[in-house]
């Protein structure tokens, strides 16, 4: 028998289509997460046997995090203060962006974003660039926001894996979800998660496995089934598969498992999007219409997909904007910040 999360969120589901359109202080002693629960999957396999990718397999395995390490503080934004902070993910050093709000703390923890970047070359990747804009709007607006480099990238320990055939990033992920929860300043119970790209992936797949993650938004996320992913993936209107599917894993999984028109099971198995009942927070989606990287269809799919499994999800589509939404940046980071306010603060 299938075993499912207990008290899924009852709220009305609302699918909205717009057109153009000092160091912190010391930890705090842990909060211990809540169990990961399996439900069926590969016919009823034994856990043992499970790839570990599976997701049932990831909810049977633990998250611990760690306590917090700031390994330098950084110069400060309008209203926060900015660190590189490092904690550890199965032994491995992750170095981490960490912004904490001035001001007093509320009585219970300031509000966490966890941040997932999208794929950028592992070897170029440092933890201070990109997505400044977007961690500056969420921190003005008094959230902590923890931005994970993953295993691999940048300075942090490790190899990096492709997210779409190894667990690792999402382990880095929720074991950073974990070390917020441990961390003196924040509040263990209003931790949010914000995704792009194949950030947004993960997001998707960290929402299935683990009930702590309260909200999230999602903006042009690789979201979709593997049989989307294997055959109509293809960046920039070309017949190569994309960057971030490196390491040659799309044909260790065929030649050991078959495709996904040969063994469903499996490829289902693996993938979130055949896992969207079990999620418990509610989704805002974002996505450019003239995005060439990702296609619009995986969050149009997504979305109804949520709907009709009865989950709470929004849909924003940006007429003519790009991958990283740079036309309608101001009103997709409005949004985004509203709603988290609305399940975070609300």
């Amino acid at each position: 028998m299938s075993t499912r999360y207990a008290g899924p969120l009852a709220v009305a589901i609302a699918v909205m289509l717009a057109g153009c359109s000092s160091l912190p202080p010391a930890i705090s002693a842990p909060t211990p997460p809540p169990a990961l629960r399996p439900s069926a999957a590969l016919g009823g396999a034994a856990p043992e046997r499970l790839p570990s990718l599976a997701i049932d397999a990831m909810r049977q395995r633990d998250y611990p995090g760690s306590d917090l390490i700031i390994e330098r503080t950084l110069s400060p934004g309008t209203n926060y203060q900015q660190y590189v902070a490092s904690y550890l993910s199965d032994g491995l050093k992750i170095n981490a962006l960490l912004t904490v709000p001035n001001g007093a703390k509320p009585a219970s923890g300031w509000p966490v974003i966890i941040f997932n970047h999208g794929y950028i070359p592992p070897t170029v990747y440092r933890t201070t660039e990109r997505y400044i804009a977007y961690v500056d709007a969420f921190a003005r607006n008094g959230y902590i926001v923890f931005k994970p480099d993953y295993r691999g990238f940048g300075s942090s320990q490790g190899t990096p894996i492709s997210a779409y055939g190894s667990p690792n990033d999402t382990v880095d992920v929720l074991n950073a979800v974990t070390t917020m929860q441990r961390y003196a300043n924040a509040d263990p119970n209003r931790i949010g998660m914000w995704g792009h790209s194949m950030g947004g992936n993960i997001t998707l797949r960290a929402l299935v496995i683990d009930p702590r993650i309260k909200v999230a938004v999602i903006w042009a996320g690789v979201n979709a089934t593997y049989k989307d992913l294997l055959e109509n993936w293809h960046p920039t209107g070309g017949d190569r598969p994309p960057p971030s599917f490196s390491g040659g894993w799309p044909h260790t999984f065929t030649d050991s498992f078959g495709t996904p028109e040969q063994n469903p099971g499996f490829w289902d198995s693996i993938s979130p999007m055949a896992y969207l009942g079990d999620i418990t927070a509610p989704i805002q989606l974002h996505h450019g219409t003239g995005d060439t990287e990702v296609p619009l269809q995986f969050s149009q799919t997504l979305a109804n997909d949520l709907q009709a499994a009865g989950k709470p999800v929004e849909l924003y589509t940006y007429a003519g904007a790009d991958h990283n939404i740079s036309q309608g940046f101001s009103q997709a980071m409005a949004r985004s910040v509203a709603f988290f306010d609305r399940h975070l603060k609300g």
